[in-house]
């Protein structure tokens, strides 16, 4: 959540907060301790799996963007590496066990209010498992660039085609 009007009380003191210019923006200030409240982003992970020409997505079970297909992607623990996080959306996601092999992209979410602002994208390549949908996803699976499912946010969508052009 990115909306600073919605951070009332301060967590150190509990006192109200109040918003003031501080380190060149509006940023909640607490009244009686001085604590200044910084909005941090939310990152998320996001894995490109590419078998035999096939990209592998999955369906999204919930809102936004129900029903539409996306990488398999997640957010990223406070304290959690993002290859780690990366690892295990795709499994909690698809069943599959795979290994991160490169550093794609950092690219800019913001694709809807409770999204990641940031999206690390990998490339992944799988190591086992069994492909079955999970968690959040409503299905999982393969598809040709000739042959893919409605796509769910542009972050997706770029990455897709990108890859669709490249291959």
């Amino acid at each position: 959540m990115n909306d600073i009007s919605t951070i009332r009380y301060c967590v150190c003191c509990g006192a109200q907060m109040q918003l003031q210019k501080r380190f060149g923006q509006n940023r909640p200030v607490c009244t009686a301790c001085g604590y200044i409240h910084f909005i941090d982003p939310k990152v998320a992970a996001a894995v490109l799996i590419n078998r035999g020409g096939e990209v592998l997505l999955v369906q999204r079970l919930n809102k936004p963007q129900q029903g539409k297909w996306s990488l398999p992607a997640g957010f990223i623990d406070a304290g959690e590496d993002p290859k780690a996080a990366a690892v295990r959306e795709v499994f909690e996601e698809t069943g599959l066990q795979i290994r991160v092999t490169e550093l794609l992209d950092v690219i800019t979410g913001g694709d809807h209010p409770g999204g990641a602002d940031i999206i690390i994208l990998y490339r992944g390549e799988v190591e086992g498992g069994r492909l079955t949908a999970g968690d959040d996803a409503d299905a999982a699976a393969f598809f040709r660039g000739d042959a893919l499912p409605v796509l769910a946010f542009d972050s997706t969508q770029r990455v897709i085609e990108d890859w669709h052009c490249k291959s």
